[in-house]
């Protein structure tokens, strides 16, 4: 990744930029700690207070459509970066690493175990430690950068599906259980594996049938 060269000025600026970025920064720890509280909060209600969640879940997005479920127990990293439209279902034991924006589109279904990953870091050691990083001093050791994650309106993500920082999934497309998505999806795509390919097309009429795993 080349070294940061824009005109942002806070760690904020620079993360949302896909620069590298300081994830220890104060912004940051505030964003967490006020997401774990809401968390926390969240994970207490029982199945039967839909009310009550959705408000938390308000609180706790950038944005949220109607219609809108997320299993307990659930984990994320700010929420303020997570944009959820209509008729979206998100089952148990997922985990939306929201460094950068998360978009995911209207009647989407997401499966139990999915992650979304927007951080991450240079493969090259060299590169991936901090340039100057002392060990006796309360410094990350690891510079990070994160890059945005976009699911299209009308996607299906299978059980232990695994999205990587930067990733678009088209609308339509399903996403086998399993697969490791390093890659943008097309629009209406069968896609499976790892790393994840598309294995086919979806006729739009097989979706409406029902014909498309």
């Amino acid at each position: 990744m080349a070294e940061y060269k824009s005109k942002c000025i806070t760690e904020l600026e620079k993360c949302m930029a896909g620069e590298y970025y300081d994830c220890h920064d104060k912004v940051f720890l505030e964003f967490k700690n006020r997401t774990r509280k809401l968390l926390r909060e969240y994970h207490a209600l029982s199945y039967e207070q839909k009310k009550e969640k959705a408000e938390i879940l308000k609180q706790l997005f950038g944005g949220i459509g109607t219609n809108v479920s997320v299993g307990q127990p659930f984990i994320c990293d700010y929420g303020r970066n997570i944009y959820l439209g209509n008729n979206v279902s998100v089952n148990m034991n997922c985990t939306f690493v929201d460094c950068n924006r998360i978009t995911i589109g209207d009647n989407v279904l997401i499966a139990s175990n999915v992650q979304l990953y927007t951080a991450a870091h240079p493969v090259e050691l060299s590169e991936r430690l901090s340039p100057g990083w002392n060990s006796e001093m309360d410094e990350y050791f690891c510079r990070t950068y994160a890059r945005p994650i976009k699911i299209g309106n009308g996607c299906w993500l299978g059980g232990g599906v695994i999205v990587l920082p930067g990733v678009t999934i088209g609308d339509g497309s399903v996403i086998g259980a399993g697969s490791v998505v390093t890659k943008d999806v097309p629009e209406n795509s069968l896609a499976a594996g790892n790393p994840c390919r598309v294995i086919r097309k979806i006729n739009q009429e097989e979706e409406r049938t029902g014909d498309n795993a």
